[in-house]
């Protein structure tokens, strides 16, 4: 019994992890990362779909991407659906091709992302505590059951506080990493 709330904490909170970790790619740093445009789907025949599905992205160097689209009617759109995203990027198209020249960050550019890494750290840890919250309460229900004896309850408890400073552990680091990628200039 307590495995099986040890190993569902665990694999929730490190959902909760790898979600921070995926929102944390898609925080533009100085280099170019198709990352970026993760966020980025347009309507495709009546369907939202992603834009990395209905076309190529390559980083053609350090601050271009290449974005090279399967049916070129969608020029138009993937350029519109850029500019509405609104992540401060301006697509130039040169024949098939939209390439996305990523502009210097300023040093407050920076400091605002550094505030949005913080945001989002924030948001995973509260995550991960809430998931902690439900695992808790899963123990004392088994506890009030009868399920478990009251040692088995505390070993439990530890456990748990175990894998949630682990994986607070692990935010943390993705985000210090990330902060300072973001400060190097």
């Amino acid at each position: 019994m307590l495995e099986d709330i040890n190993q569902e904490a665990n694999e929730r909170m490190q959902k909760s992890v790898n979600a921070f970790k995926s929102n944390l790619s898609k925080i533009r740093t100085g280099r170019a990362s198709p990352d970026i445009l993760d966020s980025i789907s347009l309507d495709y025949y009546g369907t939202e779909t992603p834009l990395k599905q209905l076309s190529n992205i390559s980083v053609e160097d350090s601050q271009t991407l290449s974005i090279s689209p399967w049916e070129e009617k969608f020029i138009p759109e993937i350029e519109q659906a850029i500019v509405k995203a609104n992540i401060g990027l301006n697509p130039v198209t040169t024949g098939n091709i939209i390439r996305i020249p990523l502009p210097p960050l300023t040093e407050e550019r920076r400091v605002e992302l550094t505030k949005q890494v913080k945001s989002e750290e924030e948001l995973a840890k509260v995550s991960v505590r809430n998931i902690r919250r439900d695992s808790m309460h899963d123990l004392k229900e088994c506890l009030n059951e009868k399920m478990i004896s009251e040692d088995d309850f505390h070993k439990g408890q530890s456990d748990i506080q175990t894998i949630t400073d682990q994986m607070i552990q692990n935010i943390e680091t993705l985000s210090g990493g990330k902060q300072k990628e973001l400060m190097t200039i």
